[in-house]
């Protein structure tokens, strides 16, 4: 199996970056393969040009990077993001990657009846969002409306017809314990060991 991670945080020693790495050993452990497109160190620029504008509705994309994140995610059987929530959503390279990569023609299409659109990854069983913030997940909930919910879970993926879509949020991580963060990196890795297993065990299955 193989997994893709899309990650997005500039700074090495952030708890975004312990995340990465907890949840890269869970899929080792499952015998995953990790394919991971680090947003911030690859240089990739979440600018939607006139020129890649163009290449969009083309269904034709221009930019080498683009193109070489797009045959990777057409290659992928699971998709991870993984970035911290500023100002209530993703970064800029984030949103970038959904904008410039996501693209029509490749990860999905406009249904042939023109009702709604239809996903085009065949091998993607599923979509895991994890995310950090500092806000409550109370306060995030109610006073911001789960942002990261309506944005990326419903507004993208689902409304490309990607079914399994989950969200992992981390809250107020300046504010809890030591012991908690590292709680939370053990049960993560622990999660992606046997999520990882578990797949692993149902693809042999259903081939």
């Amino acid at each position: 199996m193989r997994t893709a991670i899309v990650f997005n945080h500039p700074y090495e020693k952030s708890y975004c970056n312990a995340i990465l790495e907890a949840v890269s050993n869970g899929l080792k452990k499952g015998q995953h393969e990790v394919d991971l497109m680090h947003l911030d160190n690859d240089g990739f620029n979440p600018v939607m040009s006139k020129a890649d504008l163009k290449a969009f509705v083309e269904h034709k994309p221009i930019d080498p990077l683009v193109i070489d994140y797009n045959k990777r995610l057409e290659k992928a059987d699971h998709l991870i993001f993984i970035f911290p929530i500023w100002w209530d959503l993703m970064p800029a390279m984030t949103k970038g990657f959904i904008d410039r990569v996501l693209c029509p023609g490749v990860v999905y299409d406009h249904h042939p009846r023109g009702f709604g659109l239809v996903p085009l990854l065949k091998d993607l069983k599923s979509v895991t969002i994890i995310t950090t913030m500092n806000k409550p997940k109370i306060m995030y909930s109610l006073l911001i409306g789960n942002l990261i919910k309506k944005a990326m879970l419903r507004s993208v993926f689902k409304a490309m017809g990607y079914k399994n879509v989950n969200w992992i949020s981390l809250a107020s991580v300046k504010s809890v314990s030591q012991e908690k963060r590292l709680k939370w990196l053990l049960d993560i890795e622990r999660k992606f060991a046997k999520w990882a297993t578990i797949t692993n065990h149902f693809c042999r299955q259903s081939s």
